[in-house]
């Protein structure tokens, strides 16, 4: 599928034949399904899990959506829950508050590219030439607040600030690997 820049470099428009088994599996996913939300679980002494789609913006030009800090089964559920609205045309941007995701309002806010390879391994794999647009589901703490409000700082600890550049980023758990 052709971009505005040009032609797709992903796996399946360059007619790749012998794909690693884990982007192989995405790949038939995603002819599927029409995208695959991948979780990555993490051990209790590290960082929390995440999950994120792979395949919105390939067949449907809708940026992939990423989450974090929640169990990852419901980040699954969220994510297709969102990327089937958005593919039945519901509109999706940065900024934009959402309250029709979960039981709080969450934020779409759009991913630094600086950050996908250190989140996004797979996705890249699979487009093969970043970047491609992500927008990040943020939720608020008990308070309501959301990381970049006063109050909202303890969630640093469980949802990295991906809309900022990573030098820019609060010393977290998300910025020691950088």
């Amino acid at each position: 599928m052709p971009t505005s820049e040009g032609l797709c470099h992903c796996v399946v428009c360059q007619d790749i034949e012998e794909l690693d088994p884990r982007i192989q599996s995405t790949v038939d996913v995603i002819q599927q399904h029409g995208w695959q939300v991948t979780m990555v679980p993490v051990g209790p002494n590290e960082a929390p899990g995440w999950a994120y789609t792979i395949g919105l913006w390939h067949r449907h030009r809708i940026p992939e959506l990423a989450m974090f800090g929640l169990d990852i089964r419901m980040m699954q559920t969220l994510l297709n829950d969102l990327g089937r609205r958005a593919v039945e045309g519901q509109h999706l941007e940065a900024d934009q508050v959402r309250h029709d995701v979960a039981s709080v309002p969450v934020v779409l806010k759009a991913v630094d590219y600086r950050w996908y390879k250190a989140f996004f391994g797979t996705a890249i794999s699979y487009y093969r030439k970043p970047p491609f647009p992500v927008l990040q589901l943020v939720w608020p703490n008990h308070d309501g607040a959301f990381p970049w409000q006063p109050g909202g700082e303890d969630l640093l600890t469980r949802q990295p600030r991906l809309d900022l550049h990573p030098v820019e980023h609060p010393v977290s758990v998300w910025t020691q690997d950088l």
